[in-house]
């Protein structure tokens, strides 16, 4: 049986969006995963272009708001930012609540260049941790 995966962010446009086709390309066999926001706004563009990179393509997904799940049984909540924990720091059906913190790409200035280079750290380090999330034990 796949165990049940959501990540929360606050806009649901890069963090947790990056979390979910990451961790589906990484173990999609054993998870069923999903994405929210406690306010979202929309599917980042540099999310996209730097997933698609990894040839990962998560154009389609949609920012989803968190209370589209609240009645729905977790094996892991994982909030992706500090917010979002703070937002949610309980969740009504979560075998486990996960905290980890990411800087949010979506605020990054400068260049387009510049910019894309911020969602790509955050991507490879949302990767990082899931690479060990899906080799820990249980």
């Amino acid at each position: 049986m796949k165990r049940r995966v959501l990540f929360l962010c606050t806009g649901n446009s890069a963090r947790s969006q990056m979390a979910e086709g990451l961790l589906r390309r990484l173990a999609g066999d054993r998870y069923d995963v999903y994405s929210a926001g406690t306010h979202p706004v929309g599917l980042n563009p540099g999310a996209v272009a730097a997933m698609r990179e990894l040839q990962i393509d998560i154009s389609a997904q949609r920012s989803k708001r968190m209370d589209e799940f609240l009645d729905q049984a977790f094996d892991y909540v994982i909030t992706v930012c500090d917010r979002a924990k703070e937002s949610c720091p309980r969740w009504p059906h979560a075998g486990r609540l996960v905290h980890w913190n990411f800087e949010d790409p979506a605020v990054a200035s400068g260049s387009p260049d510049e910019r894309l280079k911020i969602f790509r750290e955050v991507r490879d380090q949302i990767r990082a941790r899931l690479e060990e999330f899906i080799t820990a034990p249980s």
